[in-house]
């Protein structure tokens, strides 16, 4: 992800899940070892659509759902795949035999922390880091066929939210997926997100 993803992560989910509303941008840049003008850059699309307020040297969170929306249409998830594969298994069978430290996204991320399924979903995503690759590859070697599980590359701050992803990067996440059943996890995370 880019360092701008990273910060709109981080402050969306900070909206979302802990309601902080208020930021610096120097106290941000620094948490995330970046520059200010890197930070201030970040803020500019979501400072230009109304979804930030910048005040002195504060800005708040404004619209949390366009803000969402602004990152959902902006995110690659394509871009982040690093290795995909057919695993004649079912999902849960799959989510199974990841290696400690995989961290599950898209559908398997919804379906792990709400223990539920708004809709059935034959694909899993994970995060994990490049080294751990190798291992993932062991248990689940390159076959031909309809690729159903996908590994993308973690930055160094997912880990922090634990074995699964953000709601926030989940909704981003499976906003950019086509598959039929994605429309029905982000009604359901929507649910979850906006209030």
């Amino acid at each position: 992800m880019t360092k701008k993803e990273i910060l709109w992560r981080e402050i969306l989910f900070q909206a979302t899940e802990k309601k902080q509303f208020e930021f610096t941008q120097k106290k941000l840049a620094e948490r995330f070892g970046v520059s200010t003008s890197t930070a201030f850059t970040a803020l500019k699309i979501p400072r230009e659509s109304g979804a930030i307020d910048v005040t002195g040297r504060n800005f708040n969170v404004r619209d949390t759902e366009k803000f969402l929306y602004l990152w959902a249409t902006q995110r690659n998830v394509n871009r982040e795949i690093i290795y995909k594969t057919h695993f004649p298994a079912e999902p849960k069978e799959i989510e199974g035999m990841m290696p400690d430290g995989a961290i599950f996204g898209a559908y398997s991320a919804y379906a792990r922390k709400y223990e539920d399924a708004p809709a059935d979903y034959d694909k899993v995503y994970v995060y994990a880091d490049p080294k751990m690759l190798e291992e993932i590859k062991k248990r689940f070697p390159k076959k031909k066929g309809y690729s159903n599980l996908f590994v993308l590359k973690s930055d160094s701050l997912l880990e922090k939210f634990g074995s699964v992803a953000s709601d926030v990067q989940t909704f981003a996440d499976i906003w950019n997926l086509k598959d039929w059943f994605a429309k029905e996890y982000l009604e359901a995370l929507k649910q979850k997100i906006i209030v």
